[in-house]
């Protein structure tokens, strides 16, 4: 992990097939222990991890690797560098093999595998695959965000910031609640609550199904980075606003609202 992360792999529509190929056969992967009791264990406060988490880890980490071994790669079933190690790093991969386990072991099929490319703090190619769904959403930078569900058209998505009073559709999470998120919602013209679990959230807000994320309770850079990217470039000329910067010290995001800020970021 102590190399410079370099720019062989330039983003093109072609890298970024790439790498929805390799996001789509983990979620393959993942597939073959769904509805299973596949062994579970906990990983502190982080939740719990299951053999499909660490298999998706295993065959994408490999894959990115193989693809450029120039890229360090932080993903959430591995030890994470230190912060001294990666400060300086302008470029990396950020990968959640396995987002919303405890939808995974409910079996709801809301659960994504997540890969995102990071320039500079931001998300700059994002993939997230929802495997038992048959959906996949991607984006890149100077290329926009597109949804497929199976072999489907590749739909172009296009959102828009929300008018002033206009009534929100809210999206949160199903797994996470707190008082905060009450508090603040109480402060909008809500008109409709929408859960669901995973970066699944990001990926509505894009596709303009809802028009507000808020979410203020703490995350990882790993669970936000790829739906955030999709959201990012779901702006009809210009990108959609987003506060979250990637590469922290400790890799944890405290919470934070999308949708409501019409600048571009």
């Amino acid at each position: 992990m102590s190399r410079q992360p370099g720019r062989s792999r330039p983003i093109s529509a072609s890298a970024l097939a790439h790498v929805v190929d390799i996001a789509r056969r983990a979620g393959d992967v993942v597939m073959t222990f769904y509805g299973q009791a596949s062994a579970v264990r906990q990983k502190g406060d982080l939740g719990p991890v299951t053999l499909a988490d660490i298999a998706s880890h295993r065959l994408i980490v490999q894959e990115l690797s193989a693809w450029d071994d120039s890229l360090p790669i932080i993903s959430e079933e591995a030890d994470v560098p230190a912060y001294q190690t990666r400060r300086d790093w302008t470029r990396f991969w950020m990968v959640d093999p396995l987002d919303g386990t405890k939808e995974f072991l409910a079996v709801n099929g809301e659960f994504t595998v997540n890969i995102a490319l990071i320039e500079h703090g931001r998300p700059v190619l994002g993939v997230v695959v929802a495997p038992a769904l048959g959906v996949t959403y991607f984006a890149a930078s100077g290329l926009g965000a597109y949804k497929q569900e199976g072999d489907g058209p590749v739909e172009r998505l296009c959102s828009i910031p929300p008018r002033p009073g206009q009534p929100l559709r809210v999206v949160e999470s199903r797994s996470h609640h707190c008082p905060q998120l009450e508090s603040y919602l109480a402060t909008l013209p809500v008109s409709a609550r929408l859960q669901v679990g995973s970066s699944l959230k990001f990926c509505w807000l894009a596709e303009g199904r809802a028009d507000v994320y808020a979410r203020l309770s703490p995350l990882m850079e790993w669970d936000a980075a790829a739906g955030d990217c999709v959201f990012r470039h779901s702006g009809e000329s210009e990108n959609r606003a987003s506060p979250l910067c990637y590469n922290g010290t400790s890799l944890r995001i405290d919470g934070f609202v999308l949708g409501l800020d019409a600048t571009g970021s």
